[in-house]
C-alpha cells in the first residue's frame, strides 16, 4: 500500500455486509476529488467486486473467516486493499471473459471489471490480497477524508 491506511476494517465473511462496508468507505472518500461520478461508480463497483471475490472464492464462503479492508487517501488518490484468509490464486491465469469461448462463463468478470474501472489493480504474490488505486481530479487538500477531516 502506498500510504499508511486511514481506514482499517475487519469484516465478517458475509456477503450481506458488502453494501454497508462499501457505503461506509464511500462516505469517508466523498470529499476527495472533483469527479463524484467516477468515485461513486468506479470505486464502488471495484471495491464491491473485490469484497465479493474475497468472500466467495478466497474464503470459500467460510463464515468463520474474515476479510480485511484498508483504505488510504493521499490527496486525490484512493488506495483500497482487500485481503482474505484464503490460499490465494494466480490472477494472471484467469480466463479473459471477453474472449469468444468465455462469453457465457462467469469466471473472471470481477477482475476484468476492477481492471477496467480502476487506475491500478495489483495482487500480492500469494494472490489473497488485491490493491485497487483510483485517482481523481484535484478538489481538496492532501489527506482529506470525509470533507477534509483527517481520519
Amino acid at each position: 500500500m502506498y500510504n499508511a491506511p486511514d481506514l482499517v476494517l475487519e469484516i465478517p465473511n458475509d456477503l450481506a455486509s458488502i453494501e454497508e462496508v462499501v457505503e461506509y468507505v464511500m462516505e469517508q472518500c466523498s470529499g476527495c476529488g472533483d469527479d463524484p461520478r467516477r468515485l461513486r461508480l468506479n470505486l464502488r463497483v471495484g471495491l464491491s467486486e473485490a469484497l465479493a471475490n474475497a468472500m466467495l472464492y478466497g474464503n470459500a464462503q467460510d463464515p468463520s473467516k474474515s476479510v480485511r479492508v484498508e483504505v488510504a487517501i493521499k490527496g486525490t488518490t484512493i488506495t483500497a486493499k482487500v485481503t482474505d484468509e484464503g490460499r490465494g490464486f494466480d490472477p494472471y491465469h484467469i480466463p479473459d471473459p471477453t474472449a469468444q469461448g468465455n462469453i457465457l462463463k462467469a469466471e473472471g468478470r470481477g477482475i476484468f471489471l476492477m481492471r477496467k474501472l480502476l487506475d491500478e489493480v495489483y495482487f500480492n504474490d500469494r494472490g489473497n490480497s488485491v490493491t485497487l488505486v483510483l485517482r481523481l481530479p484535484p478538489d481538496c487538500e492532501e489527506g482529506c477524508v470525509n470533507g477534509g477531516a483527517r481520519a
